[in-house]
């Protein structure tokens, strides 16, 4: 495989670009905005600066990585000559089956498709197109160029020999691929959403505050962030997103969302994205100061 495209140009999507670009893949980055497409590159420009300022890469490197990009704006032109699509538009159930028929329609029935969902059912995905053997799923963490882990789920009718190719093809990014089963949540966040959603609840609850929380986690558990802190990192809005599937999926009380979390996504407090969650976000600061409405910590 040499010719990748990347559908979505945000915060993931320009992630994985970065990463197949920067290991020799040429990379076509789709978006239907010509804007985000922009930001996009100016975000890969500014992390390779990252990485060319600690040493890890040369200034050629840097260079070829960008050369090795291109963007469209036109979904059928951007993924005509791909052998391997990775979406990573919104978490969106509905936008996701639209643009896998596009897909579909538009790509090399010998291309494999491949989803960066973070919850959606890869086998439900898999059922709308023509060719559910060569649809799986590619579940990278954020920050993409860092963290080392790509989740890769198999849908029910997923083939062993595109099994075989995604692995191989993580490992070529420097990447620790884990082949899992698609059922809701996957593993990474069957394990870590409830576990977001219960320290939720403990503040919810007036068993801690924010700050106890989240210290009580990274001192006692030694997990680098707390899991609130790490909530508002994701986005509250995405947790509860995955938390209804889990519910949903499973149908189990245990994964029902917290009202909290609810009320705080209805009222617009995603986290970093909107500027306060949990915690408060000032632009060009990088100090973490916890919400005015949890500050008096136990009873709120």
């Amino acid at each position: 495989m040499q010719q990748i495209a990347v559908i979505g140009a945000g915060t993931m999507g320009n992630g994985i670009a970065h990463v197949f670009a920067q290991n020799g893949f040429k990379v076509n980055l789709i978006d239907v905005s010509g804007p985000a497409l922009e930001r996009a590159l100016q975000t890969i420009e500014k992390n390779l600066d990252r990485q060319l300022a600690k040493g890890s890469i040369t200034e050629d490197l840097k260079h070829q990585t960008l050369q090795n990009i291109s963007t469209f704006t036109d979904l059928p032109a951007g993924v005509k000559t791909a052998e391997l699509v990775v979406e990573a538009a919104t978490e969106n159930v509905d936008l996701k089956l639209k643009i896998f028929r596009e897909l579909d329609m538009h790509t090399s029935p010998e291309a494999i498709l491949a989803t960066n969902t973070s919850s959606i059912s890869i086998t439900r995905i898999a059922a709308i197109t023509q060719r559910a053997g060569k649809v799986i799923g590619m579940h990278f963490m954020n920050p993409v160029p860092v963290m080392k882990l790509v989740e890769i789920i198999n849908g029910y009718a997923t083939e062993q020999t595109v099994t075989a190719a995604i692995v191989t093809l993580s490992e070529q990014l420097g990447k620790v691929p884990c082949v899992v089963n698609d059922y809701p949540g996957f593993i990474a966040n069957r394990i870590l959403m409830p576990m977001i959603n219960e320290a939720i609840y403990s503040l919810y609850e007036g068993v801690a505050g924010v700050t106890e929380i989240d210290t009580v986690m990274k001192l006692g558990m030694a997990h680098p962030m707390g899991p609130l802190q790490l909530a508002d990192f994701i986005g509250l809005d995405v947790c509860l997103s995955i938390m209804r599937v889990l519910h949903d999926g499973f149908g189990n009380p245990k994964y029902a969302p917290c009202p909290l979390l609810v009320n705080m996504v209805t009222a617009g407090y995603l986290g970093v994205k909107s500027g306060e969650g949990f915690y408060r976000y000032e632009k060009g600061s990088k100090d973490l100061s916890v919400s005015e409405r949890f500050a008096k910590a136990v009873n709120i």
